[in-house]
């Protein structure tokens, strides 16, 4: 099977990098559309990821993608005219930088990515930290882990707009091989939970693109905070279900869905713990269904996906990432994953005449520099 969707550009020939930044994309186990409202999520880094080769330092950044090609140049500490396309991410990072105090050095870097766009793995979320990393490594500039993923979480709204919360750089940056980081968003409280062995993440890509930044994505957001507002709550962990009783139709089913969701991931990492992979997948399906019918972010072919995953063998599956397109996550025994992905990936062709790639994805390390 192979292990990336996107298929490679040819590489760009380039100079031996002074240094390295590597930061990877992530996974979601459980815990979807919690962040922004303070809830808990259960993301693993991944194998997949971004590379950020530092070639030479200079007085402003230049950025060039081997899949993308060269990004606009921008000053070292992200001031001036904003700049379009890729590189308005790179240019946000630098700035949310020098706001936290990071002199103004620039550099030239080649960016290389395995992370498929529009996936729900976090193409973006790794792009920010692995410039944020290159950009204070030529400088000597250090920030806390979680410094690091918030400044980098305010980039990609500097960047895009887009209203997200810090799962994706929080996983990117606190990822370490073989666990999971069971993370409290509200106060960013942590702690590892093993994922067992002969456990494999399949994630398979429903072919239909998705932007989180857009207006339903947007729109949800809006909706939670509102339902929050009226039972006085601030974090969505602070919400019991009796709460619910008397709001409108819209609020019950938004605020429904994250507090059941808390309390999935809770009991999903207890599953994992106790290697009970049946639990772990009822409870992927009961996300799954929570986010179709109350968060209502589902598609059909999402739908078919997990219905599709569940016939052919896997313990659970569910949507991953904001929804409305993008792939769905299956739990699987290692041994049968290539014969699942197989029965899937087909399955759908046959249903809706739509290629849908599957990938494994296993739990790596963070986002780190190399020298």
């Amino acid at each position: 099977m192979q292990q990336g969707f996107p298929r490679r550009c040819a590489s760009v020939q380039a100079m031996e990098p002074l240094l390295t930044a590597w930061a990877p994309g992530r996974v979601n186990l459980i815990g979807e559309h919690t962040d922004y409202s303070g809830g808990l999520v259960l993301p693993v880094a991944i194998q997949l990821g971004v590379t950020v080769a530092v070639e030479a330092l200079s007085d402003s950044v230049a950025l060039t993608s081997t899949k993308l090609g060269p990004g606009e140049p921008f000053a070292a500490g992200g001031d001036g005219a904003a700049v379009t396309g890729w590189a308005r991410y790179g240019q946000a990072v630098a700035a949310e930088l020098a706001e936290l105090g990071r002199p103004a050095a620039g550099l030239t870097a080649r960016i290389d990515s395995t992370v498929p766009t529009g996936a729900g793995l976090s193409s973006s979320a790794a792009l920010e930290v692995g410039i944020a990393l290159a950009l204070c490594a030529v400088t000597g500039f250090e920030l806390e882990p979680l410094e690091l993923a918030l400044a980098c979480q305010r980039a990609e709204f500097r960047a895009v707009g887009k209203p997200c919360g810090i799962l994706d750089q929080a996983a990117c940056i606190l990822g370490r091989p073989g666990v999971a980081i069971l993370l409290d968003c509200a106060t960013l409280e942590h702690r590892e939970v093993h994922v067992p062995d002969g456990v494999t993440l399949l994630v398979v890509d429903s072919g239909i693109g998705h932007d989180d930044a857009d207006a339903d994505y947007a729109q949800r957001r809006h909706e939670l905070e509102h339902a929050l507002r009226l039972v006085g709550a601030t974090h969505s962990t602070d919400v019991t279900q009796a709460q619910l009783d008397g709001l409108d139709p819209i609020s019950t089913r938004r605020l429904r869905h994250v507090v059941t969701e808390n309390q999935r991931v809770l009991d999903f990492a207890a599953a994992l713990e106790e290697r009970d992979l049946a639990e772990a997948g009822r409870l992927l399906l009961a996300g799954h269904a929570s986010l179709r019918d109350d968060y209502e972010v589902s598609i059909p072919e999402l739908d078919l996906l997990v219905e599709l995953a569940r016939g052919a063998g896997a313990y659970g599956a569910r949507l991953l990432g904001g929804g409305f397109g993008g792939a769905v996550l299956a739990l699987v025994d290692s041994a049968r994953a290539d014969e699942i992905a197989s029965a899937v990936t087909s399955g759908y062709r046959e249903r809706t005449g739509r290629e849908g790639r599957a990938l494994t994805a296993r739990a790596s390390a963070g986002a780190e520099v190399r020298r």
